[in-house]
């Protein structure tokens, strides 16, 4: 199982061994778990390979990984490193699959002999939707939210309302609830007018919330010192949050009813779906608050379009209008295809094309017949040089 950070890839290991354990595990720094699992006569092994591990760690992983010892691994980007040879592989997981690139989704499916592949996101990529339409991927769509939660209703806030906006989330601290505040940048930078976490901190707790507890949290920082600010916020030490794009998943804390996103123009659709996520997972109504000093008219229509549509699939469908498709048999994730295609709303006539390319699968899968032969010369043609993720 594949998942784009550290964090996240560890809740994974956490919430894989606890189903099968008989006992609850807690972070403790173990990354090779033995568990006797019931109904399984031998012992079931669950390993953990990130980035940050030492090498000395990477290296026990990875022989074990080559003798196929490790039945279950999670881990990040290092899954997918040179080192890494999974020769038993037959289930491949891409947990955040809009995370990941064409060529590092396709690097883990070859590091088995075609193992099945399942990937899960909230907001596809347009150019994995695409697939789905045409009917390369198999999809299932979970469209109901877990029993108690509420909608998150979401606003653009305009920029001469920020002090009101500030206003609401001290509101809701006050209220006993808890706060998001995500910033584009880590640091100010020259070349990008937008606002940065480390100096909104300074200035936020300063100056407009100096009465509350205030947080940090940012890719530079150590898995540790990410841990533990994650873990003061999880117990309400902190009341609020300030935070780059590194909240984007794998965190849930049920008490954080305000994302308040500071230069929302700076993200895609995606993304903005994703950070409105990180609330609305308890029993509280939640909110997401969207600022952007000087957007743009893409922008404007992102920002309008989050603020009516609540669901991630109609927003990647909105998405893939935008962006386009990409090459389905290419890297590219968005843009225009190199295939020439009828539209994505053609639905009959795509489902009338699927039906020709399966029946010339069954009966002339090379193309050598004398009646397809010049297909088979265009298509090879096309294909010289092209990577996919599918098959």
């Amino acid at each position: 199982l594949m998942a784009p950070t550290e964090i996240l890839a560890e809740q994974h290991f956490l919430t894989i061994c606890n189903l099968l354990s008989e006992t609850e595990l807690e972070a403790d720094g173990k990354y090779v778990v033995t568990l006797n699992v019931a109904g399984i006569e031998e012992s079931v092994v669950i390993g953990l390979l990130l980035g940050s591990h030492r090498k000395r760690v990477k290296d026990d992983i990875y022989a074990m990984l080559g003798a196929g010892a490790i039945d279950i691994i999670i881990g990040t980007h290092a899954l997918i490193q040179s080192p890494v040879d999974i020769p038993k592989l037959a289930l491949v997981v891409v947990d955040e699959q809009h995370r990941f690139g064409v060529m590092q989704r396709a690097s883990l499916s070859e590091k088995g002999a075609r193992p099945h592949v399942l990937a899960m996101s909230a907001t596809p990529i347009p150019r994995s939707l695409a697939l789905t339409v045409y009917g390369d991927l198999d999809v299932s769509v979970i469209d109901e939210m877990p029993p108690g939660r509420q909608s998150i209703r979401t606003r653009w806030v305009q920029s001469d309302r920020r002090d009101a906006a500030y206003g609401f989330v001290r509101k809701e601290v006050e209220a006993g609830r808890q706060a998001f505040i995500v910033c584009p940048l880590i640091e100010e930078s020259e070349a990008i007018q937008s606002r940065a976490a480390v100096v909104e901190h300074e200035r936020l707790s300063t100056q407009v919330f100096p009465e509350l507890n205030l947080g940090l949290l940012h890719g530079r920082m150590s898995l540790q010192e990410k841990e533990e600010v994650m873990g003061r916020f999880k117990t309400r030490e902190i009341d609020i949050l300030v935070s780059t794009p590194v909240i984007e998943v794998g965190i849930d804390v049920p008490n954080a009813t305000v994302m308040l996103i500071d230069g929302a123009d700076r993200f895609g659709l995606s993304q903005l779906h994703q950070f409105r996520g990180r609330v609305g997972r308890g029993d509280h109504q939640s909110y997401c608050l969207l600022m952007a000093d000087s957007p743009g008219m893409e922008a404007r229509k992102r920002l309008k379009l989050l603020e009516r549509v609540r669901d991630g699939f109609e927003l990647a469908e909105e998405d893939l209008k935008i962006r386009g498709p990409g090459d389905y048999a290419g890297t590219r994730q968005s843009g225009l295809p190199s295939l020439r295609v009828a539209s994505i709303t053609d639905q009959d006539i795509l489902a009338m094309a699927r039906r020709e390319a399966m029946r010339l699968l069954e009966t002339d899968p090379e193309l050598t017949s004398e009646a397809n032969e010049s297909l088979g010369e265009h298509l090879r043609k096309y294909a010289g040089g092209l990577t996919a993720d599918i098959s």
